[in-house]
């Protein structure tokens, strides 16, 4: 049977090194003999697995003073280190702890962590969905304290070992031949306590505040488009990074204009002579009046196109049309005059041929005979 290698040795440090000095010789060898950055390579797994082993031993107190005074025996006859132990808690130290700086984030033991996204509902013009525009809105959310710069203590003062767990963030209990790990109760498994909080956050290194942010919102935007605000939201915790901040759009109703995607709908209304004789008309548009020319005989309902009068379109590839709904208007009140010319118009057109109206009584006829 192969000699286990003394602990101190594996981890490259002496007897007398810091708790700090073993997590950190620790975090070197475990990033570079992890499994995950060594597919099937036997060698590196079984220098991880070493390095594990003397690692739990060695941030352990207890364990460490035991090792110290017996070596390996201490531990032939108790738990055991087959490789990992995670009855121990173990595999939260190595993901939450070690890899999380890996990760660029420290996860896991209360420590980083990301802050909360927000949502802010903003409501424009229509006009402004159109051409685009910027709004200063005010949002309440959680900002880092800026008295102790997020980190919860007094005049800078540094954050010191919590003397329940001597900075693991767990405490640990012996039944038969089990170690039990739980979170430690005095630190919250930060691992951390503030002797001295801040007299702003209280310890947080976070306040509630009220933020006044520049929205720059795109040309063509609609009711339901989101603008999304990196890092707008909520202060993360521990270091961790801020949330972010989604603003959902909504667009006010406009008097003459509908939206439909990129077209802009608009219903004109013209007189009847108008729209039997043809007529030129001035129509709105989001530019100001255009003339637009009615053709004779135009039938209400009928739909004309100004081209590139629409809506841009939000990746930039051009606008939309303006459709231009024609509503033939029939007046509610008549003069004499009015009346008279048109029952003569009335008698005179039952002598013309009519497509809509004979159409319409030729299936008439053909439906009761």
């Amino acid at each position: 049977m192969a000699r286990k290698r003394d602990y101190y040795e594996v981890l490259g440090v002496g007897r007398g090194a810091s708790a700090d000095d073993v997590k950190k010789a620790y975090r070197k060898l475990a990033l570079q003999f992890h499994p995950d950055r060594n597919p099937d390579n036997r060698e590196a797994e079984e220098s991880f697995k070493e390095a594990s082993e003397a690692y739990q031993v060695l941030s352990d107190p207890d364990r460490r003073a035991q090792y110290d005074q017996f070596g390996h025996a201490a531990f032939e006859q108790g738990a055991g280190f087959g490789g990992f132990d995670f009855n121990a808690g173990f595999a939260e130290d190595l993901f939450a702890d070690i890899f999380g700086d890996f990760f660029g984030t420290r996860r896991g033991r209360g420590r980083a962590r990301r802050g909360e996204h927000l949502r802010y509902d903003l409501e424009i013009d229509f006009e402004e969905a159109i051409t685009g525009t910027e709004k200063v809105v005010k949002v309440p959310r959680v900002a880092e304290c800026e008295n102790c710069e997020g980190r919860g203590t007094k005049d800078g003062e540094p954050r010191a070992t919590c003397p329940a767990c001597n900075g693991s963030g767990q405490t640990r209990f012996q039944q038969s031949f089990f170690t039990i790990a739980k979170t430690c109760g005095q630190c919250g498994g930060q691992g951390t306590i503030i002797r001295n909080p801040c007299g702003d956050c209280g310890g947080a290194g976070t306040v509630q505040k009220t933020a006044a942010l520049n929205i720059k919102v795109p040309a063509g935007v609609d009711t339901g488009s989101r603008l999304k605000l990196r890092g707008e939201g909520e202060a993360g915790q521990g270091g961790g990074p801020a949330g972010d901040l989604y603003v959902v759009i909504g667009v006010r109703e406009h008097p003459l204009f509908v939206r439909d995607g990129q077209h802009i709908v608009c219903d004109m209304p013209i007189t009847f002579p108008e729209a039997a004789i043809g007529a030129e008309i001035e129509v709105p548009t989001l530019n100001g009046k255009v003339k637009m020319k009615v053709p004779t005989g135009t039938q209400s309902g009928t739909v004309f196109r100004l081209r590139g009068k629409g809506a841009p379109d939000l990746r930039g590839y051009g606008h939309g049309d303006q459709l231009v709904r024609i509503i033939v208007e029939v007046p509610r009140k008549l003069t004499a005059r009015q009346r008279e010319l048109l029952e003569e118009f009335a008698r005179d057109t039952r002598k013309e041929v009519n497509p809509l109206s004979k159409g319409f009584l030729d299936k008439v006829k053909e439906m009761f005979g």
